[in-house]
């Protein structure tokens, strides 16, 4: 797991639309041609998927910019612009997508599951579009919608079968080593696995599940101590959990004290948790004679285990292939098709700017863009889309009196009721 990274931001640009084209026909012996602008391209929209080949999100680490393509104008004989190629971009399963504010967007568990970061900008309407029999020859078209454009938060949430919960130095690292292929770093001190590790585990009869070394916890995790609460949400999507209590007691704690912080610990982070089903041992049976080991019943274990002897291994490994296969069976059927996850659309608003008004919102914007809006039938057709949007009754609701200033996009213009 080097170069692990479960954290990260990302800045997504979706590409912009391309403008549509004022133009009129032109040929031989044709007088009078009509207007015959292409519409331009839609932007590109950029995806967040995920995807079972990335395991990290290092990829953002020092390069957190992703864009997609823009769209291309129109031109003359109807000739519409080229759409701006979507941009995919893969991030692990698991990966919780937050707004800048920390709101939660998306959560995207399975392979393929998507999420619409940014919605490529709307291409323009060329001329010939706006072609009416009151209105023969349009000289005004559309202009490009520019893409969206926003930052967001990235956390991973691994998905394992089985998590590991103890105190550092408990023997997690070992037991994973032992167990499966991963080779975590191993060593006689607090906190030496820093990131998560992941092993595939083979019990007998064919099962295999994955099984995930968290970092060791401390006392106080849940109110992020000794970074609590980014080792606590690895353990969140897991489907069972083996609590190891050291035998050699940790921090100075005997296993029947070690088992109730680390359940509080869970708890307090996420409830539901406790819920989960789990399996409590003695771990490190090998750094204490056989005499002096506690009852595993003082402390609600099933057993004791040795990652160095061997002892207890094969039975705990029997014992968890089981319930992850019964938690596999109680979990919902695999979905068919990979869900995406698109925001809500926006709706236009009216706020206050300085001593006039502001109105948000992609189609009031799209409202007034046009090319040219000195052209009196171009700013009759805005003012009959900004009715239509309801701008003048929102305006009217807000407060506005003739003569204030509204701003629409780049638009600024002064207020005058109908």
């Amino acid at each position: 797991m080097a170069g692990f990274v479960d954290e990260a931001q990302v800045h997504v640009k979706a590409g912009d639309g391309g403008a549509g084209a004022v133009s009129f026909r032109r040929e031989a012996h044709v007088a009078k041609g009509g207007p015959d602008g292409g519409d331009g391209g839609d932007g590109g929209d950029v995806y967040l998927e995920a995807s079972r080949d990335v395991v990290s999100l290092l990829a953002f680490a020092d390069h957190p910019h992703r864009r997609a393509s823009n769209g291309t104008h129109g031109a003359g004989k109807r000739r519409h612009g080229r759409r701006g190629a979507d941009l995919v971009v893969p991030v692990p399963e698991g990966t919780l997508v937050r707004s800048a504010a920390g709101d939660v967007l998306a959560d995207l568990v399975g392979e393929g599951e998507r999420y619409l970061a940014a919605g490529g900008g709307r291409g323009g309407h060329g001329n010939a579009r706006f072609l009416t029999n009151r209105l023969r020859a349009p000289a005004f078209a559309e202009q490009g919608e520019v893409g969206e454009e926003r930052w967001l938060e990235l956390e991973l949430e691994l998905i394992a079968d089985v998590a590991l919960v103890g105190f550092p130095n408990a023997g997690k690292s070992t037991l994973v080593a032992s167990v499966s292929a991963a080779r975590p770093k191993i060593a006689d001190y607090p906190f030496t696995t820093l990131v998560p590790n992941l092993g595939v585990v083979s019990a007998r009869g064919g099962a295999q599940f994955v099984i995930a070394d968290i970092p060791g916890l401390v006392e106080g995790a849940a109110e992020g101590r000794g970074l609590g609460h980014r080792f606590l949400r690895h353990v969140y999507r897991a489907r069972v959990l083996l609590v190891l209590a050291d035998l050699a007691s940790a921090e100075g704690r005997s296993p029947a004290e070690q088992v109730p912080v680390l359940l509080d610990e869970l708890g307090r982070f996420r409830p539901e948790l406790l819920d989960r089903p789990r399996v409590v041992v003695g771990s490190r049976a090998d750094a204490i004679p056989l005499a002096e080991r506690p009852a595993a019943s003082s402390y609600g274990a099933a057993g004791e285990i040795s990652s160095v002897t061997g002892e207890g291994i094969d039975a705990l490994v029997s014992e968890l292939a089981h319930l992850v296969e019964d938690a596999r069976r109680a979990s919902p059927a695999p979905r068919t098709a990979p869900v995406v996850h698109r925001p809500l659309p926006q709706t236009v608003t009216v706020g206050r700017e300085g001593g006039g008004y502001v109105v948000t919102g992609r189609e009031a914007v799209r409202a007034v863009a046009f090319s040219d809006l000195t052209n009196p039938d171009a700013l009759e057709l805005a003012h009959r889309r900004l009715r239509g949007l309801g701008v003048d009754r929102a305006l009217r609701r807000a407060g506005a009196r003739e003569g204030d200033l509204v701003r629409i996009g780049d638009l600024v213009f002064s207020y005058e009721p109908d």
